[in-house]
């Protein structure tokens, strides 16, 4: 999701790539709440960290508690930052019904959405973590 929001809020101004420690594919639930928000993801696909490694980023945000504990090094002058978002699929689990799913992850979208409005203005002023 934030790929995508980025992509269609800041593309003229951020180049983005989103990749995990693990492929899990595409989340079909997120494919739905952000076409809900106007935002065609479904081309996206699901990439490795590792396949991004010949990139010299500028910064490297973790968006999860987990992506921050197990992303890499990365070579170069990347700064790494983080920002704590709630796992849609993890809190989905609880949820009994579709819609009380879909909930939580309209929440988070639109919680990514409003990081990704301040961006990039917002990077100097993040807490930079080592």
């Amino acid at each position: 999701m934030a790929e995508g929001w980025t992509r269609h809020l800041r593309g003229e101004f951020i180049n983005v790539w989103s990749a995990g420690t693990e492929k899990r594919g595409l989340d079909p639930r997120a494919i739905r709440v952000m076409a809900q928000a106007g935002v065609d993801i479904f081309g996206h696909y699901s990439k490795l960290v590792e396949e991004l490694e010949a990139i010299d980023f500028d910064y490297v945000i973790t968006l999860c508690d987990h992506s921050r504990g197990t992303c890499p090094f990365f070579p170069g002058h990347a700064r790494t930052l983080h920002m704590g978002f709630d796992d849609p699929p993890a809190l989905a689990r609880d949820e009994t019904q579709e819609e009380g799913r879909l909930r939580h992850y309209r929440r988070v979208r639109d919680e990514i959405r409003a990081f990704v409005e301040r961006l990039p203005d917002a990077l100097p002023s993040l807490a930079i973590r080592s």
